[in-house]
């Protein structure tokens, strides 16, 4: 009996998929999200989870190392695809499985020859490390992994802990006592996560002390969010109606991420089955409902209210944000006003086209004022707190190499 051949193809029938969402990628990272759920495939939450690595659009050279380090924490048997474009997806995913059941590519790749699974290989090893920056259980593996960028000075002496795991530094924690600190990078290949956003933690227990953020590239196209207003802008013809639908596919995708990062997993595949299908142009008769009556669930948990009122309370007036009326106030009031947009969204109608500089928060404002917001947070409520923010990076006007801390 060739038990390996039955466990391969076994693991291959329902394989655990990681998105690897890459900047100007997000018409791929959704088309991805909707195949995976079409085919029942379960979404990976950490590499250590994954049998599959799926790049979701073309990798920027900065996410070289970032992508070596994933491949490498992920256990065999594992494949690696990439998609371009939407329509590439369930292709890409169909060749992973492929490579998954194929016992002699996986014995190559157990041997070190078959380089990272995929046709022509970018699984090579990163000329250097940098033991100050390590993955924790959500993020990535190593330095290199964050851009091959060191961000803090340790007092280390170069040493590690066994299994490669930094050693924890002194600093002082409010009381003026010298605590452990840790310096733990959050994204970028992160389930949910803004893509290309790397955000740099100085913890005590799993406390935030200090933050500082990252950008790896950005979107040369523009965010895919706000496409028609940019059209419409340049001259062409736009309706209202593709405009609201795209605008209220945005509110329940960032919906759907937040709600994802906060647990609440069956609201979170709600979301996102309406945003697909505000993008599919199903009849506002039939969205409209439907988005309303999920909004006003959301809105009316008092779980979800009680879990997130008080984090990231960011002030109408910030100056370091620029206008942030539609994230001002605290994770509770920014995710019910998603709500309130959804319940009473018109997709159909005549309304105005609206300005682009009404639809979101430009992503400039809020990496400025991130680190600040995240200060004295855990980490759970870290995670919460950027993703009520949901910097679309794809809308920076040019790539940014520079940190923001606090």
């Amino acid at each position: 009996m060739d038990l390996t051949g039955v466990m391969l193809r076994a693991g291959a029938a329902r394989p655990h998929v990681l998105i690897a969402a890459m900047p100007g990628g997000t018409a791929v990272r959704v088309a991805a999200e909707q195949e995976l759920r079409r085919s029942g495939w379960p979404a990976a939450m950490t590499p250590a989870d994954a049998d599959v690595l799926l790049v979701a659009g073309d990798p920027a050279a900065s996410f070289e190392g970032v992508l070596d380090a994933a491949w490498r924490a992920m256990p065999a048997p594992r494949a690696r695809a990439q998609a371009s474009r939407p329509g590439e997806v369930a292709a890409a995913l169909e060749t992973a499985r492929a490579r998954l059941r194929d016992r002699s590519g996986q014995q190559a790749l157990a041997a070190g020859s078959g380089r990272d699974g995929t046709a022509g290989g970018h699984g090579h090893e990163p000329a250097s490390r940098d033991p100050g920056h390590h993955g924790h259980e959500m993020g990535t593996a190593n330095a290199d992994a964050m851009g091959g960028e060191t961000h803090h000075d340790h007092d280390m002496d170069g040493m590690e802990m066994p299994g490669g795991l930094p050693m924890a530094d002194r600093g002082a924690d409010r009381d003026g006592l010298r605590l452990d600190q840790l310096h733990v990078p959050l994204g970028p290949v992160l389930p949910d996560w803004p893509a290309g956003l790397v955000v740099h933690l100085t913890l005590q227990g799993d406390v935030v002390q200090h933050a500082e953020v990252q950008v790896l590239g950005h979107g040369r196209g523009g965010s895919f969010w706000t496409e028609p207003w940019r059209r419409a802008a340049a001259g062409e013809p736009v309706t209202t109606e593709e405009a609201a639908r795209r605008r209220a596919a945005a509110d329940l995708d960032r919906l759907g991420r937040f709600l994802a990062v906060a647990g609440w997993d069956d609201a979170a595949i709600a979301a996102r089955r309406l945003r697909d299908d505000a993008l599919a142009g199903v009849p506002g008769s039939q969205l409209r409902p439907a988005a309303g009556r999920l909004a006003r669930r959301v809105a009316r948990s008092r779980p979800l209210a009680w879990l997130t009122r008080g984090l990231g309370v960011l002030l109408p007036d910030d100056e370091a944000a620029g206008p942030a009326l539609d994230v001002a106030g605290d994770v509770t009031a920014r995710y019910r006003r998603w709500c309130a947009e959804l319940d009473a969204a018109a997709l159909d109608d005549g309304s105005p086209l609206g300005s682009l500089a009404d639809i979101r928060t430009p992503a400039a404002g809020l990496l400025a004022v991130l680190p600040r917001l995240l200060d004295g947070a855990d980490l759970a409520a870290a995670r919460l707190i950027i993703a009520s923010l949901d910097p679309d990076l794809d809308d920076l006007p040019a790539l940014a190499t520079a940190s923001h801390d606090h």
